[in-house]
């Protein structure tokens, strides 16, 4: 369960994901130097506009696509308050994939697997990427790339996962959904 799993803050505080119990989570693997990167203002109005009502925000830095988050912990902070104004707690640098991932990850992707991409500027060089290197890329439940988010229930279930590639529309009606 969800909230078996507890983490390190970029300043070397334990999280402790019972903590939130009762609370909507939205779990994501961020970068400081991607594409993706300005999703950091949205996921931030989101956790300014329904924080209040019970969604939490678990922000993952991963340097594992691309190299795209080298800095330290502390660099990393201060890029996301000064460029995004982030408020919502940030987690110590960490793999998602592979011999060195969370547990919470490795527990992650077991309830929610790869559905593919959505419609986005990025989806065609994406896909043609993975491709290129595994042909089964998109039957493996990894995380393909920064800004995969999931969403837990207020009773601790796994209940969707987000690409990159989603509209920041369709996140938030899963948000008020879920609240």
């Amino acid at each position: 369960m969800i909230y078996d799993y507890t983490l390190t803050t970029g300043n070397g505080e334990e999280l402790n994901l019972a903590d939130y119990k009762g609370k909507v989570i939205l779990v994501v693997n961020t970068a400081t130097g991607c594409g993706f990167t300005p999703q950091y203002k949205p996921i931030e109005d989101l956790y300014l506009n329904y924080h209040d009502k019970g969604l939490e925000i678990v922000d993952v830095p991963c340097n594992q696509f691309g190299g795209q988050t080298p800095g330290s912990d502390e660099e990393i902070h201060e890029f996301c308050t000064l460029h995004y104004n982030t408020t919502f707690p940030q987690m110590k640098k960490s793999d998602v994939n592979g011999e060195n991932e969370l547990p919470l990850y490795t527990y992650l992707k077991s309830q929610k697997g790869f559905e593919g991409f959505q419609d986005h500027q990025y989806r065609e060089v994406l896909e043609k990427m993975f491709a290129q290197e595994d042909p089964d890329w998109d039957k493996k439940p990894d995380i393909k790339w920064n800004f995969t988010k999931f969403f837990i229930d207020r009773e601790g279930n796994v209940v969707a996962r987000f690409e990159p590639t989603a509209d920041v529309a369709d996140v938030e009606a899963c948000i008020k959904s879920l609240l």
